[in-house]
């Protein structure tokens, strides 16, 4: 199920269809020509490291807006969880449940230690191409200034 590695930049970004937090379907090719996305997957919600993630991202969500980018979290966890979690933190931004981790492995979002699930975000631009990708488990709160420096660049690529 893990077998494959993270994707790499220049790479088309694997269509998925999965529940936001309010049960709605959400697909990466509702996006395409439109926004660039920043995808990140993280292990779980309500633990320490996803909620300095998650709120970081909360924290810098308008800049990531004003850049033309749409913001959604990745996890395994149930859409009812990822509801406490984004009315607890105040967070705006989309969460996706993925409760197989099939989508995880299409991005080839591996666990740490073959326990905890990954830590991995990743810009997609609006041709459904990979522009940036990085992992930490560790350094969770850097994945924000990674994806948004890269958001940035292609906006302003766009504008020209």
């Amino acid at each position: 199920m893990f077998g494959r590695s993270t994707l790499s930049v220049g790479e088309a970004a694997p269509d998925f269809s999965l529940l936001s937090q309010q049960g709605e379907v959400v697909r990466l090719s509702d996006f395409r020509g439109k926004k660039t996305v920043v995808l990140f997957f993280y292990p779980k919600d309500d633990t320490p490291g996803c909620t300095a993630e998650s709120c970081s991202f909360r924290d810098r969500h308008g800049a990531f807006v004003e850049a033309g980018a749409e913001v959604l979290g990745v996890s395994a966890d149930p859409v009812e969880s990822h509801q406490r979690f984004v009315d607890k933190h105040r967070l705006p931004m989309t969460l996706l449940s993925d409760p197989g981790g099939e989508t995880a492995a299409r991005y080839g979002v591996k666990p740490l230690f073959g326990l905890l699930p990954g830590r991995v975000t990743f810009v997609i631009d609006r041709d459904g191409i990979v522009r940036h990708a990085f992992s930490s488990q560790l350094r969770a709160t850097r994945h924000v200034d990674e994806a948004l420096s890269v958001v940035r660049q292609l906006e302003a690529s766009l504008r020209g």
